[in-house]
């Protein structure tokens, strides 16, 4: 299997609910690193698993959306628990959207899977993998 892992960031608000999460129930900032791993058993026929370039860009518009907002004000996520495993599938489904779309170009048709990674420190992190 071929991958290929473009990066990006995003700073984000929140607040979670559930009396697991202590003082995280109280509105405060997180910032992830974000990876997304776009995933295809053989190459196309440039030799690529993906355009790194579109990647790149198609990520960071999906991110942009949530960049520097307080989520707890976003209509589409208000009813989750923006757990970082949470946000990891939202990030997800929302590029995958894009792969169907043809956001990726003929690369695009090829991918099979795609892992998104949110990093919350240097000893944290969790993924979330969906087929396409």
């Amino acid at each position: 299997m071929f991958r290929v892992t473009v990066r990006d960031h995003m700073m984000i608000a929140h607040s979670l609910h559930g009396e697991v999460f202590g003082p995280a129930q109280r509105l405060h900032g997180a910032t992830y690193l974000v990876d997304a791993t776009f995933q295809r058993p053989e190459l196309d026929p440039n030799g690529i698993v993906v355009d790194i370039g579109l990647a790149t860009q198609e990520l960071s518009q999906v991110l942009s959306a949530l960049n520097h907002r307080n989520l707890d004000e976003d209509p589409e996520l208000a009813h989750l628990n923006t757990t970082t495993e949470r946000l990891a599938q939202v990030v997800a489904d929302r590029l995958a959207e894009r792969v169907r779309a043809g956001a990726f170009g003929d690369a695009g048709h090829g991918l099979e899977a795609l892992t998104i990674t949110l990093h919350e420190s240097h000893i944290a992190w969790a993924s979330y993998e969906r087929r396409l």
